[in-house]
C-alpha cells in the first residue's frame, strides 16, 4: 500500500484530474460548479492519503491550534482564486472588443499550458522578490512560519501576499486576452498541486522532481535557516529555478524540527497574522 501511494499518488490523482479539467475546458463546460468540485475531490483524497502514508507522522498532529488557523487561510485563499476566475470572465464581458494576442485557435490543452507558464513565471518572480523586500517578506513569512508541512499549508498565505504573487501573471493574461476557462482550468490544477507541494505524504516523483515543484523539493524552501531556504521558488514548475540558479536537490528532504522560522514572533491567531505585517516594521 505505501509503495503504491509513494509512486502513484501524484501522477494518478493530479494527472487524472488534470485530464478531466482539460477535457471539460475543451468542451466548454461551465466553470462552476464542476471545476471547484474536482479540486475538492483532489485535495480531499490527498488529506486522506496523508493519514495512510505520512512523510513525518508528527506533522499529522495539531500544533497549538494551527489546524483551525490553516483552514481559515485556505478558505480565504480559495475565495481569492474563485474571485480571480470570476474577474476574468466578468472583465472579458465588460471590456470592449479589442484585438487579442491570445492564440484561441490552438487546442485547449495548449492554451492551459501557456496560461500556466505565464502565471508560474510571474509567481516565481514575485516569490523571489518576497524573500528580498522587507514588507513583502513580512507578508510572505506567514507562509513560512509553520513547523510542520501538510496539505493545508498550500493555502496558508496572507491575502495581500497572494495578490502580490499572482498579480503580474493575472494582469499579463488579461492583457493578452486569455480565454477565461483556460485560466480557470490552470488555477484548478495549481490548487491541487499546491496541496501536494506541501503535503505530509511520503511520495516520490523520480527524475521528474527536477521539473515539478513537489514536496520532496519544496521542503528545502521551508528550511528553518532562512539562508538555506532561498531555493526552489517555483510554484508548479522548477524550470525557472534551473534557469536562474535557485534549484537545489539533496538525497534527504527536511523533516521534523527542520522547517519553520528561527526567529518567529508572528501571532498564532488568524487575525493576529493578518495584522502582523502592518504592525511589525
Amino acid at each position: 500500500m505505501r509503495t503504491a501511494i509513494r509512486y502513484l499518488a501524484y501522477p494518478l490523482i493530479l494527472g487524472t484530474l488534470a485530464v478531466f479539467l482539460v477535457v471539460l475546458a475543451g468542451r466548454g463546460v461551465a466553470y462552476w460548479p464542476a471545476f471547484p468540485l474536482l479540486v475538492v475531490i483532489g485535495i480531499g483524497t490527498l488529506a486522506v492519503l496523508e493519514r495512510l502514508a505520512p512523510y513525518e507522522p508528527a506533522w499529522n498532529r495539531d500544533h497549538g491550534g494551527d489546524t483551525r488557523v490553516d483552514v481559515l487561510h485556505l478558505l480565504v485563499s480559495h475565495a481569492l482564486i474563485q474571485g480571480a476566475v470570476a474577474s476574468a470572465f466578468g472583465l472579458r464581458a465588460l471590456l470592449p472588443e479589442l484585438p487579442s494576442l491570445w492564440p484561441t485557435s490552438v487546442p485547449m490543452w495548449a492554451q492551459i499550458l501557456l496560461a500556466g507558464a505565464i502565471m508560474d513565471l510571474g509567481l516565481y518572480t514575485m516569490h523571489r522578490a518576497s524573500h528580498i523586500s522587507g514588507f513583502l517578506w513580512r507578508l510572505h513569512a506567514i507562509h513560512h512560519m509553520p513547523e510542520r508541512l501538510y496539505w493545508l499549508n498550500g493555502g496558508r498565505r496572507h491575502p495581500l501576499s497572494a495578490l502580490v504573487l499572482a498579480g503580474p501573471g493575472l494582469i499579463t493574461l488579461l492583457a493578452l486576452g486569455a480565454t477565461p476557462i483556460a485560466l480557470g482550468a490552470w488555477l484548478s490544477i495549481m490548487s491541487i498541486h499546491l496541496a501536494f507541494q506541501h503535503a505530509n505524504l511520503d511520495y516520490r516523483l523520480g527524475p521528474f522532481r527536477h521539473v515539478l515543484g513537489v514536496a520532496e523539493m519544496h521542503r528545502w524552501h521551508h528550511k528553518r535557516e532562512f539562508e538555506d531556504a532561498q531555493v526552489n521558488f517555483g510554484e508548479v514548475f522548477l524550470v525557472w529555478d534551473l534557469l536562474f540558479g535557485t534549484h537545489h536537490d539533496a538525497p534527504r528532504s527536511p523533516a521534523r524540527g527542520e522547517v519553520g522560522l528561527k526567529d518567529d514572533d508572528i501571532p498564532s491567531t488568524y487575525l493576529g497574522q493578518i495584522l502582523w505585517p502592518m504592525r511589525n516594521r
